[in-house]
């Protein structure tokens, strides 16, 4: 199912965040949002997910505009992680069971459990089922978001910043389950990402934000470093360290 939008703008008090953007996001393709710290990005996704309807421009799911679409209907193709967890007094079990609401009737189904302990294993998170939400560290709490989010079984999966609070051991197992899901689930995934070499490594598209506006949607082969130098103002050099890409920043570019 095809995420897109078209010419979408939207601002805060009178301040444009976000001008004219257009883009298509397909299933089976992981996009990272890409661009300095205000260039819009965090605004661009809760746009796509319709947590915030843009001030001009429509935002479509499989055809079907997410203005008029019912909130239960939304939550069932679209899931949502933001940057960061607010930690309460549910467990992780609960929490994550929260992500299967669109999909339930007056109660939990034992399919839903099910789908719950199902993901709770994938994360890694099976040990912490009972524990609080506020006895968990950073990391934790935020691999129990994404879990909610997978659990929900959606066609669109949007990410802010999903690795931030994780170590290197968990950023790998997020990421690898993400391409999973969007491999075998049919799912488009969205991704607003800081680090340039681990979204090279695991993102199929780029899309580059500046000045609030799409500057360019590009797959690999068009990620090159005078494109982040456009969008970021720093040079670059791409290469390779294991067979995985990298992006080695080597200075501030001259002014054009």
């Amino acid at each position: 199912m095809t995420l897109c939008a078209c010419d979408i703008a939207f601002s805060y008090a009178g301040r444009d965040v976000l001008r004219g953007a257009g883009l298509t996001i397909a299933k089976g393709r992981v996009a990272a949002v890409l661009g300095v710290n205000g260039a819009g990005k965090s605004t661009l996704l809760r746009c796509l997910g319709g947590l915030l309807r843009p001030h001009q421009g429509t935002v479509t799911l499989g055809g079907c505009d997410l203005a008029t679409m019912g909130r239960r209907e939304a939550a069932r193709r679209i899931a949502y992680v933001p940057q960061s967890q607010r930690p309460g007094l549910l467990t992780v079990f609960e929490a994550v069971l929260l992500g299967r609401r669109p999909h339930m009737g007056l109660g939990p189904s034992r399919r839903d459990t099910a789908a719950v302990e199902t993901v709770l294993h994938s994360l890694d998170l099976s040990r912490l089922a009972f524990c609080r939400l506020d006895e968990l560290s950073g990391g934790e709490l935020q691999k129990t978001a994404i879990a909610r989010a997978l659990v929900q079984e959606p066609t669109v999966l949007l990410l802010d910043e999903p690795t931030a609070s994780l170590d290197l051991k968990n950023t790998m197992e997020v990421f690898g389950i993400i391409r999973r899901a969007v491999r075998t689930g049919d799912v488009a995934a969205v991704a607003v990402l800081h680090d340039l070499s681990q979204a090279m490594r695991f993102a199929d598209d780029f899309i580059l934000l500046r000045n609030g506006r799409i500057h360019a949607v590009l797959d690999r082969a068009g990620l090159t470093p005078e494109a982040v130098r456009a969008v970021y103002g720093v040079e670059v050099a791409f290469g390779e360290v294991g067979g995985h890409p990298v992006a080695m920043p080597l200075k501030v570019a001259d002014a054009a």
